[in-house]
């Protein structure tokens, strides 16, 4: 595959990017040069790799949830620009059209 003029216009028109004729000369080599080293890695026999599900050997270490009150309701309640006797009011963001 070989990046040409027209395949960065269209990537650019897609990102909403602008680029001057020697930003495009830069981007079509760089782009160049990505396609020809996953081309590269395509020559590779990797019929005897398994694949990897971790980088290292380490797995996700969790720590145990410890569930504790750090402010109360009422604390909460008392910063808050608009609410009623239990909650804070906020904005509605969702609007049923038609």
């Amino acid at each position: 595959m070989k990046i040409d003029s027209k395949t960065v216009d269209k990537l650019a028109d897609l990102a909403k990017l602008e680029f001057d004729e020697e930003g495009k000369k830069e981007i079509i080599s760089d782009l160049n040069r990505i396609v020809e080293f996953v081309e590269k890695l395509s020559e590779l026999d990797t019929s005897n790799v398994e694949p990897l599900i971790y980088m290292g050997e380490d797995r996700n270490v969790m720590r145990n949830d410890i569930v504790k009150q750090v402010i109360t309701q009422q604390e909460a309640l008392k910063n808050a620009p608009v609410k009623d006797s239990d909650y804070i009011k906020v904005p509605k963001v969702i609007t049923k059209e038609g």
